[in-house]
């Protein structure tokens, strides 16, 4: 039996599937078996599969059901001993497979390893923004605040994580891996590689650009989690919420055509939920991005931003006091 199941559902993702197959193909560990799901797609997926000669790779379809749904299908004919999964329009680093195979291998009583992560535009090209946390061990309480792992591509998981807790819940559209991780650290320690070995694909047919479907999905997970979640944790609640909000915030006012009205609306929402949060970085932040959008317009803030993103990867930040204020702001 392969030692990984390298999972990728797919949905009308022709256009990047091809480049993430080879990103699994050059890893430097080899001992795997790829399971691709084709969740319903319309883009000729069944006729490219068919080409596949690698004997490793399993190839299944079903009728379109949501991208939970694809990677239960992955788990449920997954032989591996660990579980990776990779969404059709990302890519990874050579060595990713290898070092969390290495690492899960030495710590037996961690059940996840997740990896840094670097944003990547449509056309593969490196946007400067890149996601580091190094929360380790029991990281429920840091999991609250907001999704540690960035995207479904980071983590290496035990599949006997997902015998105890279960499958994805194929009712969340958005947010349906933060709801997972925080089933399986209620459970299980949590690892880190600290590198990038994940590029996440950031473009316009990210679900996560469409804000009413992450306030609806936000507001079922966290009612589901704390449902179930013991009596000492009750009190996180309300700064989970707070937290959610402030990140719908950011979804409205960084959306094509974004929601400056709508994103100090939920602003105020998630104070209400957790007043404290008015002094936490992600609200500092947002406040002075809605400051700068008020006063240069949002074009002219997109446009900004951008610029400054770009800007910082090509000479790999910007020298002098203006980084920590520029980034702050965008």
């Amino acid at each position: 039996m392969p030692r990984v199941s390298v999972i990728v559902p797919a949905y009308n993702a022709m256009r990047y599937l091809p480049l993430a197959l080879e990103s699994i193909l050059a890893q430097s560990f080899q001992d795997f078996e790829i399971i691709i799901v084709d969740d319903g797609s319309r883009d000729g997926i069944k006729r490219w599969a068919a080409q596949l000669e690698d004997p490793r790779i399993d190839f299944f379809t079903q009728a379109n059901s949501g991208s939970a749904a694809a990677r239960n299908t992955g788990i449920s004919h997954a032989t591996g001993e660990y579980i990776a999964f990779l969404d059709a329009d990302d890519l990874w680093a050579s060595t990713k497979l290898e070092q969390q195979v290495k690492l899960l291998d030495e710590k037996q009583d961690v059940g996840l390893v997740y990896t840094w992560v670097a944003t990547i535009d449509a056309e593969g090209e490196l946007d400067g923004k890149s996601y580091c946390h190094s929360e380790v061990g029991e990281v429920w309480d840091s999991l609250i605040e907001g999704d540690l792992l960035v995207c479904g591509s980071t983590p290496m998981i035990r599949r006997t994580c997902f015998e105890e807790v279960g499958l994805f819940d194929i009712r969340f559209a958005y947010a349906q891996t933060w709801e997972m991780w925080l089933r399986i650290a209620g459970k299980y320690s949590f690892q880190v590689i600290p590198e990038i070995l994940v590029h996440y694909r950031s473009h316009p047919g990210n679900i996560s650009k469409k804000w009413q479907h992450v306030e609806s999905n936000y507001k079922a997970i966290i009612e589901k989690v704390f449902a179930n979640a013991p009596a000492h944790k009750q009190l996180l609640k309300g700064r989970c919420y707070g937290n959610a909000y402030l990140r719908v915030a950011w979804k409205v006012l960084q959306n094509k055509g974004g929601d400056f009205v709508a994103a100090k609306r939920f602003r105020k929402i998630a104070l209400g939920y957790c007043p404290a949060l008015k002094f936490s970085n992600q609200c500092i932040r947002l406040s002075l991005a809605l400051s700068v959008v008020q006063t240069m317009g949002l074009d002219r803030y997109s446009r900004f931003r951008n610029l400054f993103h770009h800007l910082k990867h090509l000479v790999g930040g910007v020298p002098g006091k203006l980084v920590p204020f520029l980034s702050e702001v965008v």
